[in-house]
């Protein structure tokens, strides 16, 4: 009797034993694949930054730091499946830091884009901002969401949860905020942006990623030669400080016009300055749709891009001056690469004709725009 329970007390320890071992294991492979796809980036003062990896089973990879939420590398293939990198951005922290980074790769918020006069009107009170831009407050002011260290709530291999409190008062904008951001990249090389936020005061809220593309993976020094598409019969006309008219001409027989697809640099000296502009899209509801797509015939990438957003703000780089030095030391010239931001209008807060962009306690934003590459 004595023997089977000596024999049965081993083979439980020796169960045991084995489980115990095999969970090691398990922890250890993930360490191990944590450490891979979580590296150090760097340091702000007393707080780490940190680079994330997305990947996928056909090779793409999205890299994004907690600094701004920032998308540091998009490595896509091209149509003779060799990978290249499709984002501007730079190999270290002190890059996205500098003074004149142009927003590369950001999260940008309270407001993204412009508000004229750096002020507006809300409940009768008048809440002044940072005139940051020509008189006007710009992507959420001196520091917006772009310049802060989000919290990492979750991470696996395909997808990333960030939050940030935005605190009553903070660049002049009432209300605690919570914000939620979500990327993920899907099977089908889909990656995904997912928006959520709450206040407790009414708050004007519009959230968007800067990211710049250029599809030639650095093979093109502009992306003159992109193909456009945009499903949108109108755009928000601006004066000279790129302030809203309140005027939202069409843009059939303008150079404005990309309902078909249309190599950007075709009608780019047509409009002074380039583009940076809000298009409307054509849509009724705030249901995830295709609104665009872009396309570099040399390399065969396509992109098309899905939002619940009611605009979309298509810039040139136009701003880009060969001053910034990117990851591989190539100078980022005018026109090395364009943003195609899913927002609300610029200037909604002052512009009662436009589509609201006031959150209310008890209402939560939800946007979510996505990027489907594939090849043609």
């Amino acid at each position: 009797m004595k023997k089977i329970f000596y024999l049965l007390s081993s083979l439980g320890l020796l169960m045991a034993c084995n489980q115990s071992a095999k969970q090691e294991k398990e922890e250890a492979a993930s360490t191990k694949m944590e450490n891979k796809q979580k590296t150090y980036y760097g340091s702000i003062g007393n707080d780490s930054v940190f680079q994330y990896t997305l990947k996928n089973d056909k090779g793409t990879e999205v890299k994004i730091i907690n600094y701004g939420g920032t998308i540091t590398n998009l490595l896509v293939a091209d149509k003779n499946n060799q990978v290249g990198d499709v984002v501007l951005g730079y190999n270290s922290l002190s890059g996205y830091q500098q003074t004149g980074n142009p927003y590369f790769g950001c999260l940008v918020g309270r407001y993204a884009n412009r508000i004229a006069n750096a002020k507006f009107i809300l409940d009768g009170k008048t809440y002044t901002l940072a005139a940051n831009n020509n008189g006007n407050t710009l992507h959420g002011g001196v520091k917006g969401f772009d310049k802060v260290i989000w919290t990492v709530d979750a991470f696996d291999s395909t997808s990333l949860h960030l939050s940030y409190n935005s605190k009553d008062g903070e660049e002049g904008y009432p209300g605690n905020l919570q914000v939620k951001v979500i990327y993920s990249l899907s099977a089908d090389n889909e990656l995904k942006i997912d928006y959520t936020a709450t206040t407790d005061k009414p708050t004007p809220v519009n959230l968007t990623n800067h990211t710049y593309f250029n599809l030639s993976a650095g093979k093109d020094s502009t992306i003159l030669d992109h193909e456009l598409m945009l499903n949108a019969d109108r755009y928000t006309a601006v004066n000279d400080k790129y302030i809203p008219t309140g005027q939202s001409p069409a843009v059939k027989n303008t150079p404005m016009d990309f309902n078909k697809a249309k190599r950007i640099g075709n009608d780019i000296d047509k409009v002074k300055g380039g583009y940076d502009h809000n298009w409307v899209l054509n849509k009724k509801s705030n249901d995830l749709s295709m609104i665009g797509s872009l396309y570099h015939p040399a390399s065969g990438r396509f992109v098309e891009i899905y939002t619940t957003q009611p605009g979309i703000q298509f810039y040139t780089g136009n701003f880009l001056d060969g001053s910034l030095t990117g990851r591989n030391g190539e100078k980022y010239i005018r026109h090395a690469g364009l943003c195609l931001e899913t927002q609300h209008f610029p200037d909604s807060p002052n512009q009662p004709s436009f589509p609201n962009s006031i959150l209310k306690p008890g209402e939560t934003y939800h946007e979510v725009t996505s990027y489907k590459f594939s090849t043609k």
